[in-house]
């Protein structure tokens, strides 16, 4: 037998385990999915997930990256959710959007995924319980943040249980030559992240905004002379080729995602806080409200104002912070910043994305 012949043998006895151990993790899962069941836990535990990821770096030795066990225990624990129940996950759609490949890179392929038309019906969609969670974006590296979804927060009493960071590779996509080109279709953040690049290679070139970037890759599919700047996963759906890649200007384009609940998932050894608040209407508002977070040691990561559309030149702030809102010192630090608020609200404890 050859040396060829012998390893590949060997790796079929080395699968023949793997198939069996991870049976056996499976029947694992199946049993604490009926004690969540009956406990009323919810089926997705995002401290758990954290869990699992910190004991692979701790435990792999290589050959194989991290990020490769990664790709490999998401779909893991995606079947195994979906051995306890199938999670229903709605996203802001349409389908081969970012968001919906945040969505697949946080849940694994194993859920059901819902497009919905816009970030209002997500949340709504996961308020009446028609999905367990929603996905929606609310930062993006480039373009700054996502002003709608942080106004849904105001009204609504869902939580933030994790968050997504999805790096954003921007492709123009199309079924003819570049200087062939007489459109380019996308949606007006997309053509900000690749202003240089457009400017520089299709100058003077029409652009239309659309809804979505799936949006865009669907017009095209059946367009002449024109393109889209999308997803691969667009172009894969859609049957599109792709033109140039990795077109954005800042090739650390990240966009950031929320997971939407119903509950706070439990600390984590690192975690985030979010909260919304309105100060009172005094001298020195902004600096009494800071002051107790410097006094409790908390590192603030985000501030964003927003009109509240309730009373000419009131804002709501939006913060987020280090550390779980169970947390002894983020507690105190709460407290006292409620004496300075006309209004509150803690929109989630989460663990910090990676």
């Amino acid at each position: 037998m050859s040396k060829l012949s012998e390893l590949r043998k060997d790796i079929n006895g080395i699968d023949k385990n793997i198939i069996m151990l991870l049976n056996k993790r499976a029947a694992s899962a199946k049993v604490i999915g009926k004690l969540k069941k009956d406990s009323g836990a919810p089926i997705y535990a995002p401290e758990r997930e954290v869990e699992i990821y910190e004991n692979i770096i701790k435990e792999n030795k290589g050959p194989l990256p991290n990020k490769a066990l990664f790709a490999v225990y998401r779909e893991i624990m995606s079947g195994s959710l979906s051995l306890e129940k199938k999670l229903k996950i709605a996203y802001l759609g349409p389908e081969a959007t970012f968001t919906h490949q945040a969505g697949i890179k946080k849940f694994g392929s194993n859920v059901e995924c819902y497009a919905c038309p816009t970030i209002t019906d997500v949340f709504r969609d996961v308020e009446a319980e028609r999905s367990d969670y929603g996905v929606v974006p609310v930062e993006n590296s480039t373009e700054g943040m996502v002003s709608h979804t942080l106004d849904m927060f105001i009204n609504s009493d869902l939580k933030i249980c994790s968050e997504i960071m999805l790096e954003i590779s921007h492709n123009l996509l199309g079924r003819c030559g570049m200087k062939s080109v007489k459109k380019i279709y996308s949606k007006q953040e997309v053509f900000g992240q690749c202003r240089l690049w457009l400017e520089i290679n299709m100058p003077g070139t029409a652009l239309v905004e659309v809804s979505s970037t799936s949006r865009a890759a669907e017009i095209t599919s059946q367009e002449k002379n024109s393109a889209a700047i999308a997803s691969t996963l667009a172009a894969k759906k859609y049957r599109l080729n792709v033109i140039a890649k990795d077109i954005e200007d800042n090739l650390n384009n990240v966009t950031r995602f929320l997971v939407i609940g119903g509950t706070i998932p439990k600390p984590t050894k690192k975690d985030k806080t979010s909260i919304m608040f309105s100060a009172k209407d005094k001298v020195g508002a902004l600096h009494d409200i800071l002051v107790p977070f410097k006094k409790y040691k908390i590192n603030l990561t985000k501030i964003e104002s927003r009109p509240s559309k309730r009373k000419t030149w009131e804002y709501y702030f939006f913060v987020d912070m280090t550390g779980h809102c169970e947390n002894q010192n983020v507690k105190k630090a709460l407290s006292e910043l409620e004496k300075h608020c006309s209004f509150l609200k803690i929109l989630g404890s989460y663990p910090a994305g990676i």
